[in-house]
């Protein structure tokens, strides 16, 4: 089925879209701000918008850009789905839809937050020390050199396959991905305490879930895996009850504990910690990962991103090509790619309303 939707050019006309979307179908709509300007200088928010009983026991929360420029394709589906005919929402169940829980990452096309962290390695135990990744240190400044012209990029690329080839490829992805918690200029930094959105989605849960005994949660992102291809990843290892749960609502479903899924495990994510966001509430959870271009790709935007925000001008020339290149690596607005989200997104979608 072709999606009702295409790709935003922008935080704010997807964020438009999105409340339009949501007055038409009759949902009901919070805004929370955000304490930073957007790109564009614009005003940032978490917006919330709601269909079904407020009461209801049975909630299914849906979020967007959990790393900011993943929130392009999430913010189509989400914005689709409220276009959706009415009578494609069961009653009885209270659908809550998310939009950008990381808008600072959205609206500046970064993957991190204002910070410079990854929210998905923010949600560790902060009353005791952050995991350790010592290795990290050792590729740190070849990661994000501190200059990005041509050559450095291919000095620091050679050295860091030699240390690869090493160590071995898929410790390497590990060392780099898992999260660290010592460079605040590097990649997949987990910061040194809750941010700003993991502090507003504890306190958004805690006042809003109360009345929630089966939470289903739908977290979109893209960027890892096949063009197109929808995966849905379990934090949990499969046998565990959370697992089953969701294999038995969505099929084959991978998992980040077990090594299953695209990407390595990680310290910090936030779907690690929804059983604490609703305590009181049986929890079913899944990351759905669509896929856009290659590994090596990504990487290169993402080391980009952090050059260009530790030592470049994010508002000078370059800055427009890196932005380019990063939404390049996790949306794709080719028609075909959004078509194929759609089909994947409903499915999962309906599923979780029809529990």
């Amino acid at each position: 089925m072709a999606s009702p939707r295409r790709l935003a050019p922008s935080y704010a006309r997807a964020r438009l879209e999105l409340l339009a979307a949501a007055d038409a179908a009759g949902a009901r709509v919070e805004h929370h701000p955000h304490p930073g300007r957007g790109l564009e200088g614009e005003d940032l928010a978490v917006d919330v918008a709601e269909l079904g009983p407020v009461d209801a026991a049975d909630v299914v929360l849906v979020v967007s850009a959990t790393h900011g420029v993943e929130g392009f394709c999430g913010s189509a589906l989400q914005t689709g789905w409220l276009e959706h005919p009415a009578s494609a929402r069961p009653d009885g169940v209270r659908l809550v839809l998310v939009h950008a829980l990381n808008p600072y990452g959205f609206s500046w096309v970064r993957r991190v937050n204002e910070d410079n962290v990854d929210l998905n390695r923010n949600f560790v135990d902060w009353t005791r020390p952050p995991p350790d990744n010592a290795e990290y240190d050792r590729i740190a400044h070849l990661l994000v050199p501190e200059s990005w012209t041509l050559e450095e990029q291919e000095r620091t690329s050679l050295e860091l396959l030699a240390i690869a080839e090493d160590m071995g490829l898929e410790r390497m992805q590990e060392v780099v991905s898992r999260g660290q918690y010592r460079q605040p200029t590097g990649v997949f930094y987990g910061g040194s305490g809750p941010v700003w959105s993991n502090r507003w989605l504890h306190t958004w849960c805690a006042a809003n879930l109360e009345a929630c005994r089966r939470l289903t949660i739908i977290d979109l992102h893209s960027g890892l895996g096949p063009w197109g291809h929808g995966e849905l990843i379990c934090v949990e290892s499969a046998g565990t009850p959370p697992h089953d749960r969701a294999s038995a609502l969505w099929g084959e479903v991978t998992s980040m504990a077990d090594g299953s899924a695209a990407g390595a495990t990680l310290d910090g994510d936030w779907l690690s910690s929804a059983h604490r966001l609703a305590p009181h509430a049986e929890v079913t959870s899944g990351a759905l990962e669509f896929g856009t271009v290659d590994p090596v790709t990504v990487a290169q935007a993402l080391r980009a991103d952090a050059w260009l925000h530790a030592h470049g001008d994010p508002l000078g020339p370059a800055g427009a090509e890196v932005r380019t290149q990063v939404r390049g690596a996790f949306a794709d607005d080719a028609p075909a790619w959004m078509d194929a989200l759609w089909d994947r997104f409903t499915d999962v979608l309906g599923a979780a309303l029809a529990r």
